[in-house]
């Protein structure tokens, strides 16, 4: 970038998200001995915080890679060549999941939907219901799916399962939800649930896991897919219950200030922040579509994410546009739209560490780059994003 503009780049994008200077601080941490009992006892409080988190307490593996790493070991861990998956589809990366499992040599079945209006939970039942055989071994569902910004209803999954009397494993990409929406792996009835450290958790990319309840762990026993690295009955034999190889010791001084982070705020209170962060921007956003403006790409005001929202542009009008005068002449970074949608839709991000003024300076530059585009609107959405958070106050912390 020619004369890049002063000031600290906004970072929008629905992960990686921002890094608390307190987090980055704790990961610039000298090299240790990951056996040494000061270290382990860190790594344990890291372990006993993130299911905490994940609402489990179950196993929990982890893994030096990013969120398509967990996808891959919750996969080769769980079933054999040949097994049928259950792929709800929810957009992108509910797409990719699912040509993860056939490249892994297990078939898929996949119950389709609008992106924008999202999956119908009745469609999800017919399926299951429709499977008297029960040859579906497992269901894959992506909880917020980053490309659309919508969250997807877990229990009303789970109940779909247990109301069709389906002993199908039930696995959830909690990628860009957990730390930001409400998750609670154990109280609905979640067999895997994959993770990964550069959203909610504000760590930098590179540290994925997967909580693995106990039906998961039987299915291990018997699941023949290839796997070493991943392999969840090698791990069981290390000390740290994880990591075939060395342990990334600096995640884990980084995990250890975030945990601190999100449980001094509380859950609730980082559940209650990113709801009223994401209203903000979607009344920003539906305040834009007057004059055939740029409109909320996810329809179904149910399942409206708190993490992500996608913007879907009018038609003529190129998104990239507005992302690059977005990033080129204001520093603010925003998401660009995935697969079929590119050019399409762009992201605002507002997950992790972020507040009021934040989500504000991004939602300026996004109305100063509709204008600077000549992209039809109605001007003053960050009116209504002001008038919101200026009426309304950050909810109390849970005691």
């Amino acid at each position: 970038m020619k004369n890049p503009p002063r000031g600290r780049l906004f970072f929008a994008n629905p992960g990686p998200t921002n890094i608390p200077d307190s987090i980055l601080r704790a990961m610039q941490h000298a090299t240790v001995d990951f056996m040494s009992e000061d270290f382990l006892e860190i790594y344990d409080a890291c372990t006993e915080g993130l299911k905490r988190v994940l609402g489990t307490k179950q196993h929990l593996f982890y893994y030096t890679g990013s969120g398509h790493a967990a996808w891959e070991a919750s996969l080769v861990n769980l079933f054999s060549a040949g097994d049928k998956l259950l792929i709800v589809e929810s957009g992108y990366f509910s797409d990719h999941w699912a040509k993860m499992a056939q490249g892994l040599g297990l078939a898929t079945e996949q119950v389709r939907a609008d992106w924008r209006r999202s999956v119908d939970l009745a469609a999800v039942r017919a399926a299951l219901a429709a499977d008297t055989a029960h040859s579906i071994k497992g269901m894959c569902v992506v909880h917020n799916e980053t490309a659309t910004g919508a969250t997807l209803p877990l229990a009303e999954f789970r109940k779909a399962l247990d109301e069709t009397g389906h002993p199908a494993l039930f696995l959830v990409d909690t990628i860009s939800s957990l730390g930001s929406i409400e998750f609670r792996m154990d109280d609905w009835g979640i067999d895997c649930a994959v993770g990964g450290s550069q959203k909610g958790l504000m760590l930098t990319t590179g540290l994925s896991f997967t909580g693995a309840s106990e039906k998961a762990m039987a299915a291990h026993k018997a699941s023949t897919l290839p796997k070493h690295y991943f392999n969840w009955t090698l791990m069981l034999e290390r000390r740290h219950k994880s990591f075939i190889g060395t342990v990334p010791i600096s995640f884990f001084y980084g995990l250890k200030e975030a945990l601190r982070l999100i449980e001094e705020e509380t859950l609730p209170g980082v559940w209650a922040r990113h709801h009223r962060l994401a209203e903000a921007t979607r009344r920003a956003v539906r305040h834009w579509s007057g004059n055939n403006g740029p409109a909320l790409f996810t329809t179904n005001p149910a399942r409206l994410s708190d993490s992500v929202t996608a913007v879907m542009m009018p038609e003529g009008h190129d998104a990239e546009a507005v992302r690059r005068t977005a990033y080129e002449r204001f520093r603010v970074s925003l998401g660009g739209g995935l697969g079929p949608l590119g050019g399409k839709v762009f992201r605002i991000g507002h997950l992790g560490d972020l507040n009021e003024p934040m989500i504000l300076g991004t939602l300026a530059a996004v109305e100063m780059s509709l204008a600077a585009n000549s992209v039809p609107h109605a001007a003053g959405g960050i009116n209504e994003a002001m008038r919101f958070l200026a009426e309304t106050q950050p909810a109390a912390k849970a005691a």
